[in-house]
């Protein structure tokens, strides 16, 4: 059996082999495939792995002889899936692997804005402590996250964690979601979450409904003094919007781990605008996060040869 795995880079930039999977199958690992050798470095696998790359009806009709794509990630919309049905190509994604490290830099970001803690280490590092007359001083208002609310936008693995999290603070949690669970906490609609919420925290599926719902009329909802939070999806965001509420003050805050266009555009507007914060997609890539990731990705192909394939999305 001959797999194929096409960008291989992301998750393993070399500290996680993939020797593993020399148990199952003949592999060849790209770091990276352009679109236009996609077909070609597949040729006649059975099973490709990928993470951004994309395959279509058209890559399917010249690979005839692939069976399995596992994607590296937990969404699959790279995938045609109606064209791997039509094809009896079987898709298996990487379910619930990052709740732990993607909640965990939700607070990274959170606790970047309440302690200040790059501001006052640059200008430690500056010398401003060395010419201080006092024992301390800041450059910054720093607050205590205890009595602020969180509104948290979707209430799945990542936000049920990010609520428990939050709870440890002494944060007040309220969530807005599609789909209420028992024992959630309190239920408000998407118009009380942006306005009653001290930071609010994405977490819902990108789709019709929610592309684009941070714009110019939900961000006239936040408090001056309020937050936004994106680890989730950069469709959700009105990018010119957002950074014009920031440049004029209209909210405190913003932090991203993803963008509308990734890697970033030279003329993403976002980029210099005011408080806001910006990290490369890095959320899901802790070395223990990867490597869950890459074990879910054995299993989900060992399963798959074995007859009783798992996490499949084309069922």
């Amino acid at each position: 059996m001959k797999l194929t795995i096409l960008d291989g880079h992301a998750v393993n930039p070399g500290d996680l082999p993939w020797d593993a999977f020399k148990e199952l199958a003949d592999i060849t690992v790209y770091e990276r495939t352009p679109a236009d050798l996609v077909a070609e470095r597949i040729g006649n696998s059975d099973a490709v792995f990928l993470n951004k790359i994309k395959l279509t009806e058209e890559i399917f009709n010249l690979c005839p002889n692939l069976k399995y794509v596992g994607v590296l990630a937990t969404g699959y919309n790279v995938v045609d899936i109606e064209a791997a049905k039509r094809h009896n190509i079987i898709v298996t994604n990487i379910p619930a692997y990052s709740t732990d490290s993607v909640a965990q830099h939700v607070f990274a970001f959170i606790l970047n804005f309440t302690n200040q803690v790059s501001i006052h280490n640059e200008s430690v590092q500056n010398g401003d402590w060395i010419k201080c007359r006092d024992f301390c001083f800041w450059n910054s208002s720093l607050m205590e996250l205890t009595g602020k609310t969180l509104g948290i936008f979707g209430y799945g693995n990542i936000g049920k964690k990010v609520a428990e999290i939050a709870k440890v603070f002494g944060m007040n949690v309220i969530c807005c979601t599609r789909t209420p669970k028992e024992g959630m906490p309190e239920k408000v609609t998407f118009e009380e979450l942006m306005s009653r919420s001290d930071f609010v925290s994405l977490h819902a599926p990108l789709t019709e409904q929610t592309a684009n719902i941070i714009n110019k009329d939900s961000l006239k909802l936040m408090k001056k003094t309020a937050y936004l939070i994106n680890t989730a999806r950069g469709g959700f965001v009105v990018e010119k919007d957002l950074a014009d509420a920031l440049n004029n003050e209209q909210i405190a805050g913003f932090a991203a781990d993803v963008l509308l266009e990734e890697p970033m555009s030279d003329n993403c507007p976002l980029r210099g605008a005011k408080n806001c914060i910006i990290t490369p997609h890095i959320a899901w890539a802790p070395y223990e996060t990867r490597k869950r990731l890459q074990g879910i990705a054995y299993n989900n192909l060992k399963s798959w040869l074995e007859g009783n394939p798992i996490n499949v999305v084309n069922k």
